[in-house]
């Protein structure tokens, strides 16, 4: 019987809380959002002019010919996703009081490389691009 009192007034005199994870994402991209698999696929294509394929895709990192002299643009897009877990723990008693707390961290990339060929008039020849993620 002198249990049950003892452990109410252990339960008002401590009070425990546990949040859960909190996540936040950054996500750290060095282009634009408009060079993506699918904007290449949807856009992109056989016999387009040079200045519609910069209107779209923006600047080419590389620029460069091929063995006849043509045109190749060299898109390279890397993306680097970084995720923050944290958990926090506490409890309070009278007078003394503990705070505890951990977290992680989880960095991913994504790479896009994009190879537009074109022919001597300054139009899409051929395109092709890969992705990878790790």
């Amino acid at each position: 019987m002198r249990i049950i009192p003892f452990l109410l007034i252990c339960a008002f005199l401590i009070s425990g809380c546990a949040s859960a994870s909190k996540h936040r994402q950054l996500v750290q991209d060095d282009t634009g959002d408009r060079l993506t698999v699918g904007t290449v696929q949807r856009k992109i294509t056989i016999g387009m002019p040079s200045a519609q394929v910069a209107e779209i895709l923006g600047s080419p990192n590389v620029v460069s010919t091929d063995e006849e002299r043509r045109e190749v643009w060299i898109y390279d897009k890397i993306s680097t996703d970084v995720t923050y877990s944290q958990s926090e723990a506490g409890a309070t008693i009278l007078l003394v009081g503990g705070i505890g707390g951990s977290g992680s961290r989880s960095t991913s990339q994504r790479t896009l490389t994009i190879i537009i060929k074109f022919d001597n008039d300054g139009r899409v020849r051929d395109f092709a691009y890969h992705t990878s993620r790790f």
